[in-house]
């Protein structure tokens, strides 16, 4: 097993996540099967209970761990799946070695950050390591693992000590450091090193010499910065390697492909074989994203809009969709509150703004969330759709808002409300689910991948490629009150999926109702599972739909679904024709035993 740490210094948020990936992406291309481990040096278990505006998402992964956003991303750019167990925290830690402590493992010693502590670290990573993430189930041969925060914070220090004794028991031919630092650039153009000097000093201070350095940075750095970050921070002038802005995210791997034969030495990788087709399809989809120009307006009514990363999954599921129809993802992100009455008296221009904002979309997207605030105004843009036929993805909550949406002004129920409003009725049409322990928040949700069935034929059904059961994501305490299932159907709202048990309704699709061009709503989060070259159906769905695509998309057979092109390239998974020139389509669920939705 070889490992690869990521560390940041000079300021958190630089993109250590999205290198991560990278690097695991080009050794991926390479032949090696590869897994990810975040570590994050809070005390809390999970990211369960995080602040949205504080954090951004908490992403939900098969088993049902709520863990940190760029676990997201390394399942997206990897296209593996991982466990709650990749996602390391100083609580997590913690508790493993107070629970070994209670049960007398440590003979009485006292327990101590050195050695206890620290040999908790290593022990989680070396286990996690080996476990298979990819659909072969092969043992991975290298583990990428990302240290959250910065170099010098008081909280990452147990972790830091952990490592520097890591590299030694793992054998330094085992073990590769990659510090990623900001190289600061003045007004006036100028790059600054100094920062990254000082940060550099301090890991190797700290017991760890970096193998590699990545500086990120606005533009390429000049040659003289590069000799002056290589003469300061003792790292060969080959292993500086420049990280700067790219045109979009898919770049990065293909800028980080010089890497790829310094890791094979210091790792003495010898068995690597490239596999030209996976970085071949990565050149063609970062081309592909500069070079698609016509745009796709979507309006996301959110309550969480003032920290973009509260939605990354749901954004990233949006791009994939566009990409796919060969169109550039404009989306605007309006706040729920802001359609609200109220907010008329108060701020007549972010009313109106927001309104404006609302009616210019081609599709509406109403994404997750928790609480009362904004829901009706996430409720009237519902409404909207609904009445003037804008094509509409509604998600866990907003699945939730739209039945009550429908409850109120179809059903006629109009003092209709859900359990999570304080507010009195004798109608309470979503409740909190039998599971959810009301005393505590953390881990008490349905979590994780479940599988869910079609009741009936619906463009939903045909989009994941009609099969009759399905396996998504889910996060969520509550759901419709099952006393209103029938009054809703009896009313025209079609339920088109439920959970297996056929107690809890999944989806709902009014699309082709009244002529209505696209009005999905489900429970779960298909948002999590998107891939860059695998879109999510129900995404996918909403921009076929504000495109004109859609009716020529499901008429077409599953297998031979429309190969979609951009300007000049194939940029979705696919083979080979005779000539051995690639041919790229979409990879769809033929049966429901390939699990692939």
């Amino acid at each position: 097993m070889k490992y690869i740490l990521v560390t940041g210094g000079v300021i958190s948020g630089i993109g250590k996540g999205v290198i991560s990936s990278s690097i695991g992406t080009i050794l991926k291309c390479s032949g090696l099967s590869v897994t990810s481990i975040k570590i994050d040096p809070y005390l809390n278990i999970d990211a369960g209970t995080f602040n949205p505006y504080e954090h951004g998402e908490v992403f939900v992964l098969d088993d049902g761990g709520e863990v940190d956003l760029d676990l997201g991303n390394y399942e997206r750019f990897l296209d593996i799946t991982l466990t709650r167990d990749n996602n390391i925290t100083t609580g997590k830690i913690y508790k493993d070695v107070i629970s070994r402590e209670r049960r007398g493992d440590f003979l009485g010693k006292t327990v101590q950050v050195v050695p206890h502590v620290t040999d908790s670290i290593q022990e989680w990573v070396k286990r996690v390591a080996h476990i298979p993430v990819s659909e072969e189930g092969e043992t991975p041969d290298v583990c990428v693992i990302e240290l959250g925060g910065t170099i010098g914070d008081i909280e990452g220090m147990q972790f830091v000590e952990a490592f520097r004794q890591f590299q030694y028991n793992v054998g330094k031919e085992n073990f590769a450091l990659v510090h990623v630092s900001l190289i600061i650039e003045t007004s006036g153009g100028e790059q600054k090193t100094k920062p990254t000097q000082q940060n550099v000093r301090e890991l190797r201070g700290l017991g760890l010499t970096p193998d590699f350095i990545a500086c990120r940075s606005k533009t390429p750095i000049t040659d003289k910065e590069r000799k002056k970050i290589s003469m300061f921070c003792d790292v060969k002038e080959s292993n500086v390697i420049n990280v700067y802005d790219c045109t979009n995210l898919y770049r990065v791997p293909i800028l980080l492909e010089r890497m790829l034969n310094l890791i094979k030495a210091q790792l003495k990788l010898s068995d690597m074989r490239n596999d030209t087709k996976l970085m071949r399809k990565w050149h063609s989809l970062a081309d592909s994203a500069d070079r698609v120009v016509d745009p796709v307006n979507i309006c996301l009514v959110g309550k969480y809009t003032a920290l973009g990363d509260a939605y990354a999954s749901v954004v990233k599921a949006l791009q994939h969709a566009s990409l796919f129809c060969n169109k550039k993802l404009k989306l605007s992100l309006v706040e729920s509150e802001d359609l609200e009455d109220e907010v008329q008296n108060k701020d007549p221009t972010r009313y109106h703004s927001a309104w404006h904002e609302l009616c210019s979309a081609k599709g509406v997207l109403i994404p997750g969330g928790f609480g009362s605030r904004g829901t009706e105004g996430k409720m009237m843009a519902i409404r909207r759709c609904r009445e003037k036929k804008v094509p509409m993805l509604a998600i866990c909550l907003g699945f939730q808002l739209a039945v009550l949406e429908f409850t109120r002004n179809v059903l006629g129920l109009t003092d209709a409300k859900s359990g999570e409003s304080d507010a009195p009725s004798d109608n309470v049409v979503v409740i909190d689910m039998p599971e959810h322990n009301q005393g505590e928040l953390g881990g008490t949700m349905l979590l994780g991948k479940r599988s869910f069935t079609f009741t009936q034929d619906c463009v939903l059904k045909n989009l994941y490629g009609n099969v009759t059961v399905a396996k998504e994501r889910h996060r969520h305490r509550y759901e419709v009150n099952p006393e209103y299932h029938e009054k809703l159907k009896s009313t025209g709202l079609k339920f088109v999926a439920t959970s297996t048990d056929g107690k809890r309704m999944e989806a709902f699709d009014l699309t082709g109702v009244d002529d209505h061009p696209y009005f999905v709503g489900v429970q779960y989060h298909p948002e999590y599972m998107t891939r860059p070259l695998k879109p999510s159906p129900p995404y996918l769905g909403l921009i076929l739909a504000c495109t004109n695509q859609l009716s020529d998309f499901l008429s077409t057979p599953v297998l031979k679904r429309p190969r979609w092109r951009s300007s000049a390239h194939h940029y979705c998974m696919g083979c080979e024709n005779e000539s051995g020139d690639e041919i790229v389509q979409v990879e769809r669920p033929p049966s429901e035993e390939s699990q692939q939705v």
